[in-house]
């Protein structure tokens, strides 16, 4: 059984930093692309970044793009997402999803077969 576990989610103020985590049993970690997402209350759930199983494909949704960066230890089967400069309009909570693929998309949630239950990422102003 397929699963993902994140942490790292915390209460930081603007400006701050933190890093989430991905932890994932159960696959033969290498032949999947990982995705981070996040929903806000209210608000859809959108594509954050994505990395292909060896990491030779990166995304990031434009929002992000500078500040966010994502990267994998295979060796741990662990993807992490490294937020910096975080703004309250990055308050939402954040998931990890998994698909067994070549490359990577962010921008298809309905692509991803396994969920994270997510971790709650609160910026204060």
């Amino acid at each position: 059984e397929v699963q993902l576990v994140e942490s790292g989610g915390g209460v930081v103020q603007a400006g701050g930093s933190l890093r989430l985590s991905c932890a994932a049993t159960g696959v033969t970690f290498e032949d999947y692309a990982i995705g981070w997402f996040r929903q806000a209350p209210g608000k859809k759930r959108e594509g954050v970044s994505c990395i292909s199983g060896n990491a030779d494909t990166i995304h990031y949704a434009f929002p992000v793009k500078g500040r966010f960066t994502v990267s994998r230890d295979n060796a741990k089967n662990t993807i992490y997402l490294q937020m910096n400069n975080l703004t309250p309009d990055d308050t939402a909570v954040y998931y990890c999803a998994a698909v067994e693929a070549r490359g990577c998309v962010y921008s298809a949630d309905y692509a991803y077969n396994y969920w994270g239950q997510g971790t709650q990422v609160t910026v204060s102003s």
